[in-house]
């Protein structure tokens, strides 16, 4: 019993450690879409998100006119 509780915590530790590494390969500047950090610098065309939540300091330079919406479109 004590090593079926063991192999389950050490699965739970895992879990939460890949999804906390995924967390930090995605950029805090695009909160609701996971785009990585610079580099290399992505342009909109490189990305298939458009209109997501952008927070300074906006390292791709996805909003241009600073209205807090990346890669807008018409």
């Amino acid at each position: 019993m004590k090593l079926l509780l063991l192999t389950v915590g050490i699965a739970a530790l895992l879990s939460s450690l890949s999804i906390e590494s995924a967390k930090s390969a995605c950029d805090p500047s695009y909160p609701n879409v996971c785009i990585a950090p610079p580099p290399p610098d992505l342009d909109c065309a490189d990305v298939e998100h458009q209109n997501f939540a952008v927070r300074q300091p906006d390292p791709h330079r996805f909003d241009g006119d600073k209205d807090g919406i990346g890669c807008e479109t018409p």
